[in-house]
């Protein structure tokens, strides 16, 4: 079997890797399977995506086509116009895509229309906001799908109630949680580590990068003045985003306890995770990891399509205002610790699931 596997963004790099490392153990095993990767250029600055490979041992992508920023409609129009090109010189039995990005969205498309199966890792998970652009490739993605690859019940109950067959659902587990898994023990302290005299549970770790959250100056401003004063005396580590940085330009922002630093690598972010006190983020896959390493996480959102990380694990929703923020940081506080866990079949071998369930059809 001849796999092309897909990734254009940073989340899809984590979910990747464990995959080509269930494919390489199988064809070490004497199974007849191949993969050839190929890298849209979605994500195209060395810390969002160089930087993966190396970390992850994710081999060098056989293609990268390289299509980089746009609209939502040029760059996924680039991505389609350069991805048929690449299978049509490149054949392969199955695509697999990962994840809700716009290079999963349109490497979906293309190969359909070339008669190509597609399998999907991640399927079925919504969060009923057609205002987000994932949502749309969700859906779109899932309805053109052959194999969908769920991280929980929920993500299959959905796909059932859009009709697709239940023989063709099959419920793996979190690939990112294999990758967490893969490399815990190879976690690594930032450079910054003692320049900010961090220590286990005295930071808080930050993420923003919706629309929603950071496009406008003003709002972006407030939402971070205000986050600044919950802090309590704790650092706020923010990894800032290049577009987010990029928006906040020259404007004059007063806060004692963010500190500002580059995107960082996926061993040094994780090792931040892992011995934060708390994260406020506004990403849904975050949750996930906070959820298995036990953090208390503060999604600001007015949905998820990840119900399990509230329902079992860590995660708390709070909606995009700080007040609401504030409040629900301080019951936090005030409360006994809540008993949480780990979602069912998020135990680092879904990769394995995947790669068994597709050489067997």
């Amino acid at each position: 079997m001849k796999i092309t596997i897909v990734a254009g963004a940073r989340p899809n790099f984590i979910k990747i890797a464990p995959i080509i490392n269930a494919i390489e153990k199988k064809k070490s095993a004497g199974a007849n399977v191949s993969y050839r990767l190929v890298h849209t250029g979605q994500h195209y600055d060395k810390n969002l995506s160089d930087t993966f490979f190396e970390e992850l041992n994710i081999p060098k992508p056989h293609a990268n086509l390289e299509v980089k920023s746009g609209s939502q409609a040029e760059q996924t129009a680039a991505i389609m116009i350069a991805f048929e090109k690449e299978l049509i010189q490149n054949p392969s039995d199955l695509v697999l895509v990962v994840g809700d990005v716009n290079s999963t969205m349109a490497c979906a498309i293309v190969s359909k229309k070339l008669n190509t199966k597609v399998a999907h890792v991640e399927a079925g998970i919504r969060s009923g906001d057609m205002t987000m652009p994932e949502e749309i490739n969700r859906i779109v993605t899932d309805s053109i799908t052959d194999y969908f690859f769920t991280t929980s019940e929920t993500a299959s109950e959905n796909l059932k109630k859009y009709g697709v067959d239940i023989n063709d659902i099959h419920f793996v587990g979190n690939v990112m949680i294999d990758t967490l898994y893969q490399n815990q023990s190879r976690f690594e302290q930032p450079a910054f580590w003692n320049d900010f005299n961090l220590e286990e549970k005295n930071y808080i770790v930050l993420t923003l990068h919706r629309p929603a959250n950071v496009d406008e100056v003003d709002s972006l401003v407030n939402l971070l003045q205000g986050i600044d004063r919950l802090a309590n005396g704790k650092k706020i580590i923010f990894p800032i985003h290049p577009r987010t940085k990029s928006i906040l330009g020259e404007k004059k922002l007063e806060v004692e306890n963010i500190c500002m630093i580059e995107p960082q690598g996926y061993l040094n972010f994780m090792y931040l995770v892992k011995k934060s006190f708390a994260v406020i983020t506004d990403s849904g896959g975050l949750s996930e990891e906070t959820t298995v390493l036990g953090i208390p996480c503060f999604t600001m959102r007015n949905n998820t399509e990840r119900p399990e990380t509230i329902t079992v694990g860590t995660n708390n929703l709070v909606g995009t205002s700080v007040k609401n923020l504030e409040k629900i940081y301080s019951e936090f506080l005030n409360a006994e610790s809540r008993k949480c866990g780990i979602p069912q079949l998020w135990d680092g071998k879904a990769s394995e699931r995947i790669i068994d369930i597709l050489l067997s059809h």
